[in-house]
């Protein structure tokens, strides 16, 4: 096919950082108007080929055409006067600013050297009723959801002008809802002519609304194809490089004496009110018991209660008979308590400091370690070394910051240093948010492994398969309290989703049940 009916044509793109090479002779193309997926493991240089394109990073060697034309993008101002917009998977906004000042930041209108708002706020409405992204252009960003702000995300880049949108992760942080929203607005955007490049691991995603996927594995691009014509599992293959199983694989649970006991637990959030209501709950040695519910019904409360980060008002927490309730998370930590965060940037990892010093975070004040107060980096080197080999942790080295790794190296990297330490309780929140199949079937294994060593696991995740997946117990959390506890291999998503919307368990059977009779009648 001619090049010029290429929208962009990046020719063997190459990105080395010291001896390492994140990209590695990659070719990409992108027809006008269609969604084009770029699909690999984290890691695998999908963001870095995209920071090239949107300027932010300049390729070591290679070429960009637009339109069949050679460009130069030497920064992101030139990749905007291209048409070229990016959409980041960690959002750049300021908290502090509304809606319409992220929008117009760094592309001011002005009359007479003053900041024309009445204009802005005419042209972001003129473009959000163009594009159905609806959103209040008064509103401060650190009061609008998750999804509203994924909307001004794509608004500053349509201000801007784009035409080429490049969506990093974009659904790493959404609900199922938001995700729905997000793909309407995606085919709006390809029909009013605009093209797509949607970086992203999530394969379902690519066969909903992807017409082309190129496949990128360890900085080379293996293949690219027409979606319709390959299945999920020929996807996920072609990523990993080897046959990847979306089930994990398990023998029964055999739960032994209990671990974790919970009663009528209180736990208010920021602004005082009740966000987990009496919650009584027990996990087992041996088992992993899964908590399922939407985001927002008492799961973060809950964790950080029982991790030490937040006072609970009343009720008990026990690991192994031992009151742990309200102490400091050092001495939970001490107690046998690993604790893998649902946000590893906010609360699982130092992002500026190495590698190695994430890995001993926990234990970085015991020998070997450390001796009479002082550090001895040959040994947490060592230390990290030793992990990064064993959970395969893929770094140039343990000395890079923490920020230089994909999403999921650093996961894997915080649940090395959990693991490790062969904690009696391993709590786990959102455990592959954002990361790819390979990682997936990884991190859930190493959960079963903790479970069939007599472990008891707790996970709190969003994703329901992952929930059905790796749970022998699944307790279903709905306005701050369990309103009902389920076994994985006797319940449905149906009988989950109705459980988290709020109905009891008798409910959520009897509606099912008259469903089903409505469909043989």
């Amino acid at each position: 096919m001619a090049q010029e009916n290429y929208v962009i044509e990046m020719r063997n793109i190459t990105k080395q950082f010291g001896t390492f090479k994140a990209n590695d002779n990659i070719n990409l193309t992108v027809r006008p108007g269609e969604i084009h997926a770029l699909l690999g493991e984290n890691g695998a240089g999908k963001s870095t080929l995209m920071n090239i394109l949107s300027g932010l990073l300049e390729p070591t060697s290679g070429e960009i055409f637009m339109n069949g034309s050679k460009v130069s993008i030497n920064g992101p101002t030139a990749a905007n006067r291209l048409g070229i917009g990016m959409v980041h998977q960690h959002f750049m906004l300021v908290d502090a600013f509304t809606v319409t000042e992220n929008i117009i930041l760094g592309s001011e209108p002005t009359n007479a050297g003053v900041l024309d708002r009445k204009k802005a706020t005419a042209e972001i409405k003129r473009v959000s009723e163009q594009y159905g992204l609806s959103v209040d252009p008064s509103a401060y960003i650190r009061d609008i959801s998750v999804g509203a702000q994924q909307r001004v995300e794509i608004l500053k880049t349509l201000y801007r002008g784009a035409d080429v949108l490049i969506f990093d992760e974009p659904t790493a942080v959404l609900t199922p809802q938001e995700i729905d929203e997000l793909i309407d607005i995606m085919r709006g955007l390809v029909q009013e002519g605009k093209s797509i490049i949607l970086i992203t691991h999530k394969l379902d995603e690519i066969k909903k609304v992807a017409d082309r996927c190129t496949v990128i594995r360890r900085g080379q691009s293996i293949d690219t194809v027409n979606v319709k014509d390959v299945s999920s599992q020929q996807l996920a293959d072609m990523m990993v490089g080897r046959s990847v199983s979306f089930k994990t694989e398990k023998k029964a649970a055999e739960p032994k004496e209990v671990v974790l006991s919970i009663k009528d637990l209180v736990v208010k959030e920021s602004r005082g009110l009740e966000a987990v209501k009496s919650l009584s709950l027990d996990v087992r040695a041996g088992e992993v018991v899964g908590i399922a519910g939407i985001d927002g019904n008492g799961q973060t409360e809950l964790i950080q209660a029982l991790t030490g980060l937040r006072k609970a008002e009343s009720g008990s927490v026990e690991l192994k008979g031992e009151a742990i309730t309200n102490k400091n998370p050092r001495t939970i930590t001490e107690a046998g308590v690993g604790h893998v965060p649902e946000d590893r940037h906010k609360y699982g990892l130092v992002l500026d400091m190495t590698l190695a010093e994430n890995i001993a975070l926990q234990t970085y004040y015991k020998k070997p370690l450390s001796k009479n107060g002082v550090l001895n980096y040959n040994q947490i080197n060592s230390y990290a070394r030793r992990l990064i080999e064993e959970y395969d942790v893929r770094t140039v080295n343990e000395v890079v910051p923490a920020k230089a790794l994909s999403g999921g190296n650093q996961q894997k990297a915080i649940i090395a240093r959990e693991i490790d330490r062969n904690p009696d309780l391993l709590i786990v929140s959102q455990p592959t948010r954002g990361l790819d199949v390979g990682a997936i079937e990884y991190i859930h294994k190493r959960l079963i492994e903790q479970r069939d060593k007599d472990k008891a696991v707790l996970v709190v995740s969003f994703e329901l398969d992952e929930i059905l997946n790796v749970s022998d117990r699944i307790a279903v959390i709905h306005a701050g309290k369990i309103v009902g506890i389920v076994d994985p291999k006797e319940t449905s998503e149906n009988e989950l989703g109705l459980l988290m919307a709020g109905y009891s368990l008798e409910e959520a059977r009897a509606e099912l049940n008259q469903k089903a009779g409505e469909a043989v009648e």
